[in-house]
């Protein structure tokens, strides 16, 4: 704890603006990937930030993927792909209302 609290003094909060997911939100709920960069705030907290690279890698990259969605991205377009595949060969034949055919309204 240091000497001058300078951030209760000021009446500012540094560390929840150094935060994405700890800003203001919306009608007051936490972001969405709060939790995940809380962990790695606390993961990293105090080891240093070369330590903390090492150490934290998985909690950074749990963070990263509920950001970005990289991961999830990517194995949806696997899916895709298969999909596109299986209906090439003739194996799997998609419903009507996949092929943007509707369903007759009475």
């Amino acid at each position: 704890m240091p000497f001058w609290d300078l951030q209760r003094q000021l009446g500012i909060d540094v560390d929840r603006w150094l935060l994405r997911q700890s800003t203001a939100q919306p009608n007051g709920n936490a972001g969405a990937c709060h939790a995940f960069e809380r962990e790695w705030v606390e993961c990293g907290h105090g080891l240093g930030q070369t330590r903390a690279r090492r150490e934290c890698q998985p909690e950074y990259e749990d963070f990263m993927e509920c950001m970005h969605r990289t991961k999830l991205a990517a194995r949806l377009k696997t899916i895709l792909d298969q999909r596109d595949k299986m209906i090439k060969e003739g194996k799997y034949t998609p419903p009507d209302y996949h092929k943007g055919k509707e369903d007759p309204r009475p």
